[in-house]
């Protein structure tokens, strides 16, 4: 266990400074140098060559990695050139928005997608089964962007039951907030929930018609009990599988309905430094999503051996 713990923690830390790297030459080579976006296109050249010594443009590309990477990893992600603020303490001020959002998506996908997946798999070539599957096909042929403006339509312009957007912060009470979220929320989540149901019906109907489930059965094992013990743990490996591209999935997918809802999380954050050129911030949050994603994946990996011992990768 100790091995296989080691190992993904390497592969962790392999695949953020990968990460690091690719997303810092990505960000360079896009148009727009940042001494010409603070001082203006019509900057005397010779303060401009100034500027640049002094942010450490003029240096050799690897040595700019090496010193931002190092600054980086102390938590100095450098500082905006919109907002003149470090860019660490801009997406903290945001992540009160997108991490909520992002884990109601979650647990709605998971709430909505665990049953429907398992009644299709037990109602196997019934009419509950072709209606699960039918439900699902619909959600994954409705962009969360698409649906997200249907649910403004209905519940905030015909009913008038919630908000359209904005949101007024926590400040303002908890109930408030949630329901500030709550329709970007089921937005995202009714359409990850659409693929994890089809991942789900296909895990545990492949798990149902093994023998040790026909065993259990012929035991005279209640069939709640059947599919609790038997069938949908033993599904849980590739479930978690999907379920962690899934919550990847979830926070990039959170940075697009903020704009939908005009959200103030990192979205908004990104867009508004990708239309300004800030591209301290565009690296930063490019950064930050891309690390939640391996970071994910990487709890996926500890997962496995915690529902299946047997998994070891020598």
């Amino acid at each position: 266990m100790r091995r296989y713990v080691l190992r993904r923690v390497a592969a962790f830390v392999a695949t953020l400074f990968f990460l690091s790297a690719l997303v810092f030459v990505v960000v360079r080579v896009l148009p727009g140098d940042p001494a010409t976006l603070i001082l203006g296109v019509e900057s005397n050249p010779e303060t401009l060559a100034r500027l640049r010594h002094a942010m450490g443009l003029d240096r050799p590309l690897a040595l700019q990695y090496i010193d931002w990477l190092a600054r980086a990893a102390r938590g100095d992600l450098g500082t905006s050139i919109q907002y003149d603020l470090p860019v660490g303490r801009l997406i903290l001020s945001r992540l009160p928005v997108t991490l909520p959002l992002a884990l109601m998506a979650a647990a709605l996908m998971v709430i909505i997608a665990l049953p429907l997946g398992v009644y299709a798999a037990t109602h196997h070539r019934r009419a509950g089964d072709y209606l699960a599957m039918l439900v699902s096909q619909l959600g994954i042929a409705v962009p969360a962007f698409w649906s997200g403006l249907l649910l403004i339509l209905l519940f905030s312009v015909r009913l008038g039951w919630l908000r359209s957007g904005g949101f007024d912060g926590w400040s303002a009470g908890l109930w408030t907030g949630l329901k500030a979220l709550l329709l970007p929320a089921i937005a995202l989540g009714a359409f990850q929930a659409a693929v994890l149901v089809r991942a789900t019906r296909s895990a545990v109907l492949e798990i149902l018609r093994e023998d040790y489930v026909r065993t259990a059965r012929a035991k005279g094992l209640a069939e709640i009990r059947v599919i609790r013990r038997h069938a949908l743990r033993n599904a849980m490996i590739p479930i978690v599988t999907v379920m962690g591209i899934q919550l990847g999935q979830l926070v990039a997918g959170a940075i697009v309905l903020e704009s939908v809802f005009a959200l103030p999380g990192l979205g908004r954050l990104a867009l508004g430094a990708i239309s300004a050129r800030d591209l301290p911030v565009v690296q930063g949050v490019t950064l930050f999503v891309a690390a939640s994603i391996v970071f994910i994946n990487f709890a996926v990996d500890l997962a496995y051996a915690a529902l299946d011992p047997r998994i070891r990768y020598e």
